[in-house]
């Protein structure tokens, strides 16, 4: 009989330590996320209105994808190939409104049927079926956010070809693609994303069906088709913030331009949580800096907390308290600056 392993063995501890350090969502759109096929999606996570959170072994996944790419280099450089690993702001490209991306290298020479032609680099792993599919289909049609992903780099550097190199993560497998620069298909998803990142109000879903394949295992199918509310309170949730052009936020609460990201992570007392990011009625406030919402029946005021005014943070712990609050509980409000925490 094998004996249980303990709540707290190795494993967990070690998955337990990477959840603890995953990265915060990151303040660009990136290229990576182009191809994906929802515009509900790609808006809700630029504004970090929900957040995906990774278990530990995913994030171990994702680790050896990242390590892999030094392996892949080293081969490429073995057989003549010339290839420069691009760091810092030399792996940008940048397309204003939020749009951005990093390369994972360029191939300056040494490719197979082409061999003075620079090329952008993007390497991938893959699981077996995954990498299977790949072979049989091709990138564009079986990895159509990889093959997006690549027009993106393209036009953003200037080079007209791409070298796809997928390594498949059972039996170490190599699969390579050459692509073509497809400018149509660029510009239009870059032209998709800067109409996301600067859209205002949160688009349609891709589907209003919860059982649709592309919908049931995304993040967002809670907030899409259950709960309709945000789990955060931030900058980029709040009804007075505004996506600048230029790639800033904008205050207009504190009149501010350019709000630190930092400082957009953490949001202020003031915050307002905007009106598609929760499932109640709103009715219009004599206050510009405050919003009403019909809870439960009842009018509650979002804003900066006082005794009868709740913040953001408070509605998203306890909504139903912050409708209906007792006496001893608008009493702590008066006297203790007290606040609702679930």
């Amino acid at each position: 009989m094998k004996i249980p392993e303990p709540e707290y063995s190795i494993a967990n501890l070690i998955d337990k330590h990477h959840e603890e350090r995953q990265e915060p969502p990151r303040p660009h759109l990136g290229a990576s996320t182009l191809g994906h096929p929802c515009d509900r999606w790609l808006w809700l996570s630029f504004r970090w209105a929900v957040q995906q959170k990774f278990d530990g072994r995913i994030l171990r996944v994702f680790r050896r994808g990242n390590l892999e790419e030094a392996q892949i280099v080293s081969d490429l450089r073995a057989i003549g190939i010339d290839i420069q690993r691009t760091t810092g702001n030399q792996s940008r490209v940048v397309f204003g409104s939020h749009v951005s991306g990093s390369l994972d290298g360029v191939i300056k020479s040494g490719v197979l049927g082409a061999p003075k032609k620079e090329h952008v680099a993007e390497f991938k792993t893959h699981s077996l079926k995954s990498f299977n599919d790949l072979e049989k289909k091709g990138v564009e049609d079986s990895k159509p956010e990889h093959f997006v992903q690549m027009q993106v780099y393209m036009l953003g550097t200037e080079i007209d070809r791409a070298l796809y190199v997928a390594v498949c993560k059972d039996d170490d497998r190599i699969y390579t693609e050459r692509v073509k620069f497809d400018k149509e298909v660029a510009d239009k998803a870059v032209a998709r994303g800067k109409r996301i990142a600067l859209a205002d109000r949160m688009p349609e879903p891709l589907s209003a069906d919860p059982t649709w394949y592309q919908c049931r295992w995304c993040p967002a199918h809670d907030f899409c088709f259950e709960s309709k509310i945000t789990k955060h309170a931030n900058c980029r949730t709040c009804a007075h913030s505004t996506a600048l052009e230029n790639s800033t936020w904008r205050c207009e609460r504190h009149d501010a331009d350019d709000i630190p990201v930092d400082w957009q992570r953490e949001g202020c007392d003031s915050h307002v949580l905007h009106p598609d990011l929760v499932p109640y009625k709103r009715k219009e406030s004599d206050n510009e800096w405050q919003a009403i919402y019909v809870i439960n029946g009842k009018d509650v005021i979002n804003g900066e907390p006082s005794e009868s005014v709740f913040g953001s943070k408070e509605i998203l712990a306890n909504p139903d308290v912050c409708a209906n609050p007792d006496e001893f509980a608008l009493e702590f409000r008066r006297e203790f600056n007290a606040r609702v925490v679930g």
